[in-house]
């Protein structure tokens, strides 16, 4: 069993994929707010990407199981909702990783809701790279992505909304 402090356990976090995109970490997206120590209970504190994301259920089991697997018994997971989660928690390497695996990582901060009236800024396709892109849809493959084209490579790809 790892010692119990907060970096061992961000640590064996790190290593649990989001259930929904498995190129980052729930640590990655920024979903663990806190990890605090009750006597002999580990509480995680975490943060929905979207009020009722479905992902959620899968990440409270991918958490338990970790830490249960390392010798954890007492688990608490507390879900906090104030601050709403944002993008700007993604981490540069996270937006790099979601890139690379053909998502569009937001380019903005969580203050530019352009895209809301599709009169967004640009947004750079994934996979060539061009700024000549268009909004099919405010919804994308799941709820905090939208759907855009390509106009060059005429490619659709998927881009995390700035929330």
């Amino acid at each position: 069993m790892i010692s119990l402090n907060k970096e061992n356990i961000l640590l064996l976090l790190s290593q649990i994929p989001d259930p929904e995109i498995p190129v980052i970490t729930i640590t990655e997206l920024g979903v663990i707010r806190d990890v605090l120590f009750n006597a002999d209970e580990i509480e995680i504190k975490i943060t929905p990407t979207y009020s009722g994301c479905p992902a959620m259920k899968q990440m409270e089991d991918d958490i338990k199981s970790t830490l249960k697997k390392n010798g954890f018994e007492k688990i608490k997971l507390t879900t906090v909702y104030s601050p709403p989660w944002t993008t700007d928690w993604l981490s540069a390497e996270a937006k790099e990783k979601l890139r690379a695996y053909g998502i569009a990582p937001p380019e903005h901060s969580t203050q530019d809701k352009s895209w809301l009236s599709g009169k967004h800024k640009t947004v750079h396709c994934p996979r060539c790279k061009s700024s000549h892109t268009k909004l099919i849809s405010q919804f994308g493959s799941t709820a905090c992505k939208a759907l855009y084209q390509c106009k060059d490579c005429l490619e659709p790809f998927d881009y995390f909304k700035c929330i």
